[in-house]
């Protein structure tokens, strides 16, 4: 029985402390998030030394771990910085690194014994003999490569017990293999194993034929365009019962690069399937319909299920990001049924607008009344002015990192 099996831990995205807050209060086990350097995402928000020092003991009390990205390909001449940074780390009491390069970890097992290591996607691990050399150097958790199937999965976990691995669920997916891809760096001098990707495989391409230079032959896809190399997002919620079975530890959330509304959007939605799932699987395929609707809410391309089933579909993108809410208000203060919510605002909204309330126990709808705007004491129907504070009674209790969202008006749905 599936409710029987304990529940693998819901790893989430942290860019920054705004989404960390509401992967803790939208139910995530664990965060992951980088540093200023040696992170493969070096223009997310990331975490400074004083940051990280306030980041990792907010997720200790609330009994979640936090794990720093260390996952550069380090050139010899880094190598230094990257140890210093590793003790830095370790020093703030981060519960794992995250780290890609053979010659780090066995650098940081020498140098940094107290770190434990966590083997990154980008290491392209597909096999079980890989798994136990890495747990041979002391690493205690494998991150698989995108490209290994559900079946293959199983067969890892059968034949590498004791090591924990970790495989992503939902996301953005890189065209190239396991996330290594050169084009960036040839194309814009930005390399995505530096973390500095330009995302060209995102970008829109034409046929130049050789004898016709400057003749540029689109290759037909649909109105919107042709995107050759843009992988479709994963989303492995249909197949969470199957994940669970196959042994898997840790299913990971990617988006460092996404803001506090796609993480809370997504937690939120993977923990209420967790939570269902442990009590059984007709509780899970009950709720599957409205959960798959939750997911749409966020920022996202079209999904299918990546090489879990075997192979992806074919590359899309062309239909951009849609959405089916949108993100208007974070609350900052709890408040009892009937009493003015305070909350900041981040999009407009109207008065009499079917809004809902996103919470870590699931979504209440609401309706949106006239507001008081703290700055001015004037009671308004709306309100354009992002970072604003204002007082909204509502029929619900509210507690501090509740969101709320409303109908799509800045975004495509």
């Amino acid at each position: 029985m599936t409710s029987a099996r304990k529940m693998p831990e819901l790893l989430a995205p942290a860019g920054n402390m705004a989404s960390l807050r509401a992967a803790l209060h939208f139910g995530a086990d664990a965060v992951y998030g980088g540093m200023r350097e040696y992170g493969l995402r070096a223009f997310a928000g990331n975490f400074g030394a004083e940051e990280l020092r306030e980041a990792v003991p907010l997720c200790h009390a609330a009994g979640k771990k936090f794990y720093v990205t260390l996952n550069v390909f380090p050139f010899e001449d880094q190598m230094d910085g990257f140890v210093a940074a590793a003790r830095l780390a370790k020093d703030c009491g981060v519960d794992a690194a995250i780290v890609s390069d053979l010659g780090a970890i066995v650098t940081l097992r020498e140098q940094v014994p107290e770190l434990p290591l966590h083997v990154s996607t980008q290491a392209s691990t597909v096999n079980a003999a890989a798994v136990r050399h890495y747990q041979a150097l002391g690493c205690s958790r494998v991150i698989l490569a995108r490209e290994v199937s559900l079946e293959r999965m199983r067969l890892m976990a059968e034949n590498a017990p004791g090591m924990e691995l970790e495989t992503f669920v939902h996301g953005a997916a890189c065209m190239a293999y396991s996330g290594r891809c050169l084009l960036s760096a040839a194309m814009t001098g930005r390399s995505g194993n530096q973390g500095a990707c330009a995302q060209p495989c995102r970008w829109q391409y034409a046929v130049m034929e050789q004898k016709r230079p400057g003749e540029y032959l689109p290759v037909s896809e649909d109105e919107h365009g042709t995107y050759i190399f843009s992988a479709k997002d994963l989303n492995l919620m249909p197949l969470l019962p199957e994940l669970v079975a196959a042994g898997v530890a840790s299913l990971k959330i990617e988006g460092r690069m996404k803001t506090e509304y796609y993480v809370a959007t997504v937690v939120g939605a993977y923990r209420r399937a967790l939570d269902l799932l442990a009590e059984g699987e007709n509780a899970f395929w009950e709720a599957l319909p409205a959960l798959m609707d939750e997911l749409a809410c966020a920022s996202h391309r079209d999904s299918d299920t990546g090489f879990a089933l075997g192979a992806p579909s074919q590359p899309g993108g062309a239909e951009g990001f849609h959405q089916s809410r949108e993100y208007v208000a974070q609350a900052v203060e709890d408040s009892m049924p009937g009493q003015p919510a305070r909350f900041v605002l981040k999009n407009r909204f109207h008065a009499g607008d079917s809004l809902e309330l996103m919470t870590p126990g699931g979504i209440i709808p609401v309706t949106a009344v006239p507001f008081l705007r703290e700055k001015t004491g004037e009671t308004l129907d709306t309100l354009g002015v992002a970072g604003e504070l204002i007082r909204m009674p509502l029929n619900c209790r509210v507690r501090t990192g509740d969101l709320l969202r409303g109908p799509v008006r800045n975004h495509r749905t």
